[in-house]
């Protein structure tokens, strides 16, 4: 789990007002029904959209506020849950019990919700559509790339390579990788995954956080502030660059 309840996701620097936002319904492909939270800038959907993958509790509060952050930085955002399937729509508290949700996922299953979440940001407006994602979000952001969405861009947090192993040859849009450098994952593991996208001629940034740990993007994390600000900085320049 990368955030628990007390978790909050960090302000985006110079933030604009909110408009529209709110929990939403979306529709598989398979039929079965999954929530969402959607967030647009207070100038209303903007061109630039993006699809935010949770962690493994799914669409907790953090993942809410984190859309919202987004849309005080200009995009039109909305966040997913995973578990439509075997949790139903609810909330994802404190007390949800993941671990058997995580564990009835599939790769390609995932991949298909966020396919419908980023048709849903399209039909309101988005036409640059970018993915995040946070832990094994973050695996899962990468992996988006080889889903033939039409991304400019996909940014993750803690992924773990392994969990895109299966589709690593098939990204098709630049990667945004932010790690922490004390995190269980080593980085020279990551750093190999970069390496082997770059090799089909794919754009791979990737900024090291040295000192910070798993979760370090979270505003309660205040001796990691300057990284906070910094992976701001990075995201919303790397959407300028390839929007």
């Amino acid at each position: 789990m990368c955030y628990g309840d007390d978790a909050r996701p960090p302000q985006p620097p110079n933030p604009g007002p909110v408009g529209e936002h709110g929990s939403v319904v979306l529709q598989s492909a398979d039929g079965t029904s999954f929530g969402g939270y959607f967030a647009h800038p207070a100038s209303g959907p903007a061109a630039r959209g993006i699809v935010i993958f949770p962690d493994v509790r799914g669409l907790h509060v953090f993942y809410q506020e984190l859309a919202q952050s987004f849309a005080s930085a200009g995009l039109s955002a909305l966040a997913f849950d995973y578990f439509g399937r075997t949790a139903g729509i609810g909330t994802r508290g404190e007390d949800f019990s993941y671990r058997e949700h995580v564990d009835a996922l599939d790769f390609p299953t995932v991949a298909s919700d966020a396919s419908v979440a980023a048709a849903w940001l399209r039909s309101h407006g988005a036409s640059s559509l970018f993915t995040v994602g946070f832990c094994f979000g973050g695996a899962m952001s990468w992996r988006q790339a080889a889903a033939g969405d039409d991304l400019r861009g996909s940014i993750g947090f803690y992924g773990i390579p392994s969990r895109v192993q299966s589709v690593v040859d098939e990204i098709a849009s630049p990667l945004q990788i932010l790690a922490a450098g004390q995190d269980f994952t080593p980085v020279a593991e990551v750093e190999q995954f970069a390496d082997r996208v770059r090799g089909h001629g794919v754009d791979v940034r990737m900024t090291v956080y040295p000192d910070a740990g798993h979760s370090f993007f979270d505003r309660a994390f205040g001796q990691h502030q300057e990284d906070v600000a910094d992976a701001w900085r990075q995201m919303l320049s790397f959407v300028e660059d390839k929007a």
